[in-house]
């Protein structure tokens, strides 16, 4: 008994002592600080008050290449368990929710994570550091959920079944890695995610998830001193791990010939792709393969899309992805066919491009523009709190989160030659998986894989200086009124200028274009749709190539968005490059190139894009809602079109056609713009009033109303043969817009109902029947009309589809009945506050936000009276909206999928 008592005074002290101690400081990089708690969990911590969000990562050197025989999946079956709680946590998904988290997690071959963004609050992050803490070493592990959550991963399996792309790459990788575990899928082999045992489960969780093999990062707006404090608090009571982690040795031989596998299934397009043995990240010929990809998949000039996708026109698109790993890797190049094309066509032109380097080496133009453009990403991407964290995942699995730094570094100092070397050495034959297998006489065999130590590659590390910090920026919306200028441009045009400090002195903007009318804009979609995609093809004073240049100088990344009379243009650049971004757009927007060439290959990108929706469940759902829906006569532009029709609208299209669309629609009448960031504002206002001036359309914008019209309710199935993934749809017309008293009311119902990971539909149909990987709701609000929507869905096993209909309708039955809690209701008040307060720290968001408001007349105020509305929304309004339009006899419902 004494003895008994003397262990447990032991174990007190102990845990007390590693409570006491601080975090040990170990190395500062770029803004980024690395500690050690005794326990061995690693911390990183990257401070960042330009955003008022918080990201919190926490990575496990863990992930599918540590399973056993049997035990494929079980790192990612594991990650699911973990969201099923513990004791003191047994509802995760829940109290995220309620708090307003953005959370998740994901597993990869070297490596699992759990992250969340949440509107920065100390109380949301200390409690977020207490669950990821009680979450490593106390997690339930239980029976009785890995019975449910069965389901659920064998739908995340399923629907990754449904995707060609998904599947080949699948197919390609266990072709080509004979022993390593990196051939295995990291979702697993259905047999073993059905019968892995939950001793083997609960074995590997005790031995993988420890203090000592985990990496903590916290980014973001915080409190460096606190935050440690907390972490200490949280992990420094949790022991090391007394059990030896196996030490991992197996690596493939050479590759001792082309090897190829062929998959045959229903839907999609052909497709080639070729996958290169290449070293792990930590290699320092790592750098060039990155640069190879590029040089030979990056539009325009990539070797690739302008042989393939340019001359012979045999493909539709190219890509190249190097997986950045912990071991040796592959480098993927990949080319998708139009409909009817021919994949064996289209794989011997790769190879004859990809392996024919020696006889036509790249030039050095070449690697300085992939150079700029592969810099600009890392620069975009470490600019970006939320996202750095993240990343670091791979470069911390890899053996060090400084890889990150070091593998910018070689690419900056990437001699061609060494580029030159390195894709001779490996884009051979014999290192070559494809979908054929051809012996060769004389084999060319690749450099020998070997292990990297990551620490003998940093010795000579040298960190660059960090950025200055920034200072703290308030998203509340009169905070944001206070700043914000709104401005009345040239014919008509609105801008909306937020000038604010930013990491890396980034500037956000997103332009809107309204255009055209009822009459003009009548069978004119797929025009309108194409001109959109060939914006970014080239102007009248520069080519596509020297485009796509002139955006590389100036560090911007843009997207185009078209829509049933409009389009969006969202970019992003620097500081000092501003005002020329903005010259820019205006010049892409007002003198498009528009060649014959481009519009044939967006025309085939586009006519590809839809002969692979055909006979996806969750595409063919959204078509058949769409043309149930539609109520105009034919060829009126705010019908949905069918599959067929869009493909004739497509292949009748001109460049005459496009050339007098633009014409007679494009012009500042309706344009606005949002822009937010780092920017010098009186010169952007000169440069906003010169771009619109004399600019406009031929037709004077109307806007296209939508009108309330009675939809029949109507059920139908459509079956989509050889697809392991089922879709359900159903949506449902509310004669209300988006300025009546009840809105708010309602946009909380549906909150509690189905959109959120906590809500009555997720619950029942995801957590508790572990039927589906993913079940949603959603309110699509009309400004002007009432005529608003309401939708539903949920991906499934198609052998589900009963029983997924059963939980729905049983729990829309229950919500009309017994209506919500005050508890509930609380909580999603609090979360849909924080989600709100999130999306407006993203400046591309609130560009958007801003640039809408423009258009509709409206500004901060109206976001601060709905968050004001939110918050005093009683329990009985939104029982009371809940009843007044929830009405399931009223639905139009569309199910796809193998049904038998």
């Amino acid at each position: 008994m004494l003895r008994s008592v003397l262990l447990g005074l032991a174990l007190l002290a102990a845990s007390l002592a590693a409570t006491a101690q601080s975090p040990k400081p170990i190395r500062e990089v770029e803004g980024i600080s690395e500690y050690r708690l005794a326990n061995g969990l690693q911390v990183l911590l990257a401070p960042d008050a330009s955003k008022p969000t918080t990201t919190v990562n926490v990575t496990y050197r863990v992930g599918s290449k540590h399973e056993n025989y049997g035990e494929t999946g079980m790192a990612h079956l594991l990650e699911h368990l973990l969201f099923k709680g513990s004791p003191r946590h047994p509802n995760p998904w829940a109290e995220f929710a309620k708090r307003g988290l953005n959370a998740n997690g994901t597993t990869w071959y070297d490596r699992t994570n759990y992250f969340a963004s949440f509107s920065a609050n100390p109380d949301t992050l200390k409690w977020y550091l207490g669950w990821q803490a009680d979450a490593m070493v106390n997690s339930f592990i239980a029976k009785r959920h890995l019975v449910t959550e069965f389901s659920v991963v064998r739908n995340e399996m399923e629907m990754g079944e449904n995707n060609p792309a998904m599947i080949t790459w699948e197919r390609l990788w266990a072709a080509m890695f004979q022993w390593h575990n990196y051939g295995k899928s990291t979702i697993g082999a259905r047999t073993d995610v059905e019968n892995v045992s939950i001793d083997r489960l609960k074995a590997f969780y005790k031995l993988h998830y420890q203090p000592d093999n985990a990496t903590l990062m916290v980014s973001g707006k915080f409190e460096p001193r606190q935050t440690l404090a907390w972490i200490q608090q949280a992990f420094g009571s949790l022991p090391r791990s007394r059990q030896a982690r196996p030490v991992l040795y197996t690596l493939d031989p050479v590759q001792d010939g082309e090897r190829s596998v062929t998959v045959r299934r229903s839907g999609g397009t052909p497709s080639g792709t070729l996958g290169y043995h290449v070293p792990p990240v930590a290699h320092p010929d790592f750098a060039a393969v990155e640069l190879i990809g590029q040089m030979l998949a990056e539009p325009p000039a990539g070797r690739l899309h302008k042989k393939l996708v340019e001359e012979l026109r045999i493909a539709s698109s190219v890509s190249a992805y190097a997986a950045a790993l912990a071991e040796p890797s592959a480098l993927m190049l990949g080319a998708d066919a139009p409909p009817g094309g021919d994949a064996q066509a289209l794989a011997k032109a790769m190879i004859e491009i990809s392996e024919g380097l020696a006889a036509q080496p790249f030039a050095q133009t070449e690697l300085d523009r992939a150079r700029v453009r592969w810099l600009n990403r890392w620069e975009q991407l470490f600019s970006n709190p939320e996202a750095v964290g993240q990343v670091l995942s791979e470069y911390v699995a890899a053996g060090d989160w400084r890889l990150f730094f070091l593998l910018r570094d070689r690419v900056k100092a990437m001699r061609l030659e060494d580029v030159q070397r390195v894709a001779q050495e490996r884009l051979l034959p014999a290192n070559r998986t494809l979908a054929l297998y051809l012996p060769t006489d004389k084999p060319q065999r690749a450099p020998k894989p070997e292990q990297v130590d990551a620490a003998a590659q940093l010795k000579d590390f040298v960190p660059q200086a960090s950025g200055e910090a920034v200072a703290a920026f308030d998203a509340s919306p009169l905070a944001i009124e206070a700043q914000a200028q709104r401005l009345k441009l040239d014919g008509g045009a609105q801008a909306v200028l937020l000038s604010k400090p930013t990491r890396g002195a980034r500037v956000s903007g997103q332009l809107q274009l309204r255009f055209g009318n009822l009459e003009s804009l009548r069978g004119q979609r797929s025009t309108s749709d194409l001109l959109a995609a060939l914006l970014d093809k080239g102007t009248r004073g520069l080519d596509r190539q020297a485009l796509r240049d002139r955006l590389d100088a100036l560090k911007m990344e843009l997207q185009v968005r078209d829509g049933t009379g409009g389009l969006s243009l969202a970019f992003n650049t620097r500081r000092e490059h501003a005002v020329e971004a903005v010259n820019l757009v205006f010049e892409m927007l007002r003198e498009p190139r528009l060649e014959a060439a481009a519009l044939e290959e967006v025309r085939s990108q586009f006519l590809s894009g839809i002969e692979a929706m055909r006979s996806e469940p969750e595409h063919i759902v959204n078509n058949r809602l769409g043309l149930l829906r539609s109520t105009h006569p034919a060829g009126d532009p705010r019908n949905e079109r069918s599959w067929d029709g869009t493909v004739a609208d497509l292949k009748a299209v001109t460049l005459d056609g496009v050339r007098a669309f633009h014409a007679r629609h494009y012009g500042a009448q309706q344009l606005t713009i949002g822009l937010v960031g780092d920017f010098d504002r009186p010169a952007v206002q000169a440069a906003l009033q010169a771009a619109t001036r004399g600019w406009q359309a031929q037709v004077n914008p109307q806007r296209l109303a939508q009108p309330w019209a009675d939809i029949a309710p109507v059920e139908e199935r459509q079956r989509t043969p050889d697809k392991q993934n089922a879709t359900f749809g159903a949506t449902l017309s509310l004669p209300i817009h988006d300025r009546h008293p009840d809105f708010v009311p309602l946009m909380l119902a549906d909150y509690l109902l189905g959109a959120n990971t906590d809500s009555r539909l997720w619950v029942r149909i995801r957590e508790k029947d572990g039927l589906s990987y993913g079940t949603w709701s959603g309110l699509d609000w009309n400004a002007f009309e009432p005529n608003s929507s309401w939708s539903f869905g949920a991906i499934f096993a198609p052998q589900n589809r009963e029983r997924v209909e059963k939980a729905f309708r049983e729990e829309l039955a229950r919500a009309l009945k017994d209506g919500f809690s005050p508890a509930e209701l609380g909580t999603a008040q609090r979360a849909l506050l924080n989600y709100r307060a999130l999306s407006r720290a993203q400046d591309g968001s609130l560009a958007g936000s801003l640039a809408l408001q423009a258009y509709l007349g409206r500004d901060m105020k109206r976001v601060a009276e709905v968050d004001a509305q939110i918050q005093a929304t009683t329990l009985e309004q939104v029982n009371t909206v809940l009843r007044r339009y929830l009405k399931p006899e009223q639905f139009q419902i569309v199910w796809a999928g193998d049904f038998q």
